[in-house]
């Protein structure tokens, strides 16, 4: 039977009173990561391809890959790299039912992002 009453109804949550949580927050991220992650490979991949085609070809991907623009985009890799590395650990605890209360939970979520920034900056200081 059709709902009468379903246009009366407010929508929940509401976006003006809704506060995202950090948990919230983090997954996104973390399925955002995942996509920009794909996005850095086909580079890379671009990139030996070049190599393996011909001179011009690499020229032209290793102009683009070392460019200001390139070493951004890398930069950025490597930080999702590590964020999402850091958020599947962050989930493989929850698998095992522990740390699941809200304190813990938020500390783990402040954990990967304060992790994944001081691995990357610790990455880029020994490469």
């Amino acid at each position: 039977m059709a709902d009468v009453n379903r246009g009366n109804r407010p929508l929940s949550p509401h976006l003006a009173i809704y506060r995202p949580q950090l948990n919230s927050i983090t997954s996104i991220l973390t399925r955002i990561t995942g996509n920009a992650l794909i996005v850095a490979a086909l580079l890379i991949v671009w990139w030996f391809l070049a190599a393996a085609t011909s001179e011009e070809a690499f020229a032209r991907a290793n102009g683009v890959i070392t460019s200001w623009f390139g070493d951004l985009v890398m930069f950025l890799s490597l930080w999702a790299l590590w964020y999402h590395t850091l958020a599947g650990v962050r989930h493989l605890i929850w698998d095992s039912a522990r740390m699941l209360d809200l304190d813990s939970a938020e500390k783990l979520g402040w954990a990967v992002v304060g992790g994944s920034v001081l691995l990357t900056i610790l990455t880029v200081i020994i490469i």
